[in-house]
């Protein structure tokens, strides 16, 4: 069977999507997906074992019985059904990409729509070639309002991405320096983002973009779209709004309208002030009451290690090494060296996936964090340590050996910032600490 049609019918039969045979629910759907090290074909019979209704698999040798449907791509496959269900959807589709803080801005907007409508937001941070589709298709046919996080490496993938998801409204968080081996430099990071606009335009939707950052007004400018909102801190942006402190929770004040309201979030870090202002603007378009955006923002709490104050039986961390580029270091070297505290403590990773400018770039974040007011630095990772002859700090090739030293030199009433890519796994330093 390779009709989408037919496929789809047995989907809203069997309205759960799984790709992996660890996680198998009854009657669902699985898509025997290839990678580089795996083959999931070889899967197919123990997901049907499992309790899978169908298995769609492209290799005819794994066809056990009728309940293996055999197409010629299952990746492709995946991506046509999600193509074919988004179009059965008649809803607000928000697209939402950025080199910082996506996924928190996405939680956010989806904190303050919850407040009136039904609402799907990508789960985790599902938001590339696989990860998009699973979301389209994870979207039920009664939900009012959608937020798809889109990510990407590479110029034109937030272009294929948007044929995905199809969004009706678009939001750029911002551009940095991120990926930079893959999109070829910060002019192709700008580029490759863009596309959301490029999409945007081409379908006559919406964009949220924030007046203050200069590279969004030039990109939108480029895309020359016609619908757009303003927020910004500007008086005449549509959503206007204003930060009140960031020590530790960003605190702000906000305006549509004749009145002002005073916000808290429980993130830390200014930076996290204009991804708050985002979802106030997506808020206020889609007429949530004032009331009930700052109740969703209010009774938004991090769990996912990004911007997370955390308090441990001797230190408060600041727990942001989901992931890490040189724009989002900079912005929590900044944060942690405007806070006060008695001693503050950085414990800096390496950044991943930043090519020929890996070295340079390290050495501009110690740089960066030698000159905030912070009374001890702590670099982990070969990029990191390659400079431990030529700055002041602690350096170490891994966050095992980082953990040594901890162990022996334990920290106590440290107000300490926890930074890096995943790829550095920091969270084993979290018991130390």
């Amino acid at each position: 069977m390779s009709d989408i049609q037919a496929l789809y019918q047995l989907y809203l039969a069997n309205p759960t999507i799984s790709t992996d045979t660890r996680n198998i629910s009854n009657d669902c759907l699985f898509f025997a997906l290839k990678g580089d090290h795996f083959n999931a074909n070889t899967f197919a019979e123990k997901a049907l074992e499992n309790g899978a209704a169908y298995a769609v698999i492209d290799e005819e040798a794994y066809k056990v019985d009728e309940r293996c449907i055999l197409v010629d791509d299952v990746l492709t496959t995946l991506q046509e059904l999600a193509k074919h269900h988004r179009k059965q959807l008649k809803i607000p589709v928000i697209g939402l990409t950025g080199s910082n803080g996506k996924t928190t801005t996405k939680e956010l907007i989806k904190a303050v729509l919850a407040q009136k409508y039904s609402v799907f937001a990508t789960h985790g941070n599902l938001n590339n070639h696989i990860g998009v589709p699973l979301s389209v298709l994870s979207i039920s046919l009664d939900t009012q309002i959608a937020v798809i996080e889109m990510g990407a490496n590479h110029q034109q993938e937030i272009a294929f991405l948007c044929t995905i998801a199809q969004p009706t409204h678009g939001l750029i968080t911002n551009v940095g320096m991120a990926h930079l081996d893959g999109f070829g430099g910060f002019e192709g990071v700008k580029k490759g983002k863009s596309e959301l606009y490029t999409y945007i335009k081409s379908t006559g939707g919406t964009a949220f973009i924030n007046r203050n950052n200069h590279h969004l007004m030039e990109m939108s400018t480029s895309a020359n779209l016609r619908k757009v909102i303003y927020y910004g801190t500007n008086k005449e942006d549509d959503l206007y709004g204003e930060l009140v402190k960031a020590d530790p929770y960003v605190s702000f004040n906000w305006s549509a309208g004749q009145y002002t309201y005073l916000t808290q979030v429980n993130l830390t870090g200014a930076y996290n002030f204009e991804n708050s202002l985002a979802a106030v603007c997506i808020g206020v378009y889609f007429d949530v009451s004032p009331l009930r955006i700052i109740k969703g923002l209010t009774e938004y709490y991090p769990n996912n290690n990004r911007s997370q104050l955390t308090k441990t039986e001797r230190n408060t961390l600041i727990c942001d090494f989901y992931n890490a580029n040189p724009s989002s270091m900079s912005a929590a070297i900044n944060n942690l060296g405007a806070l006060v505290a008695a001693n503050k403590t950085a414990i800096l990773g390496d950044m991943f996936e930043l090519g020929e400018e890996a070295s340079a770039q390290h050495e501009l974040i110690i740089q960066i964090a030698a000159t905030a007011e912070i009374d001890q630095l702590i670099f982990i990772g070969t990029n990191f340590y390659a400079y431990k002859d030529r700055y002041a700090g602690l350096f170490f090739n891994t966050a095992i050996e980082a953990a040594v030293f901890v162990k022996t030199m334990p920290l106590n009433d440290h107000l300490i910032l926890l930074k890096g890519s995943r790829g550095m796994a920091l969270e084993q330093l979290m018991p130390l600490l």
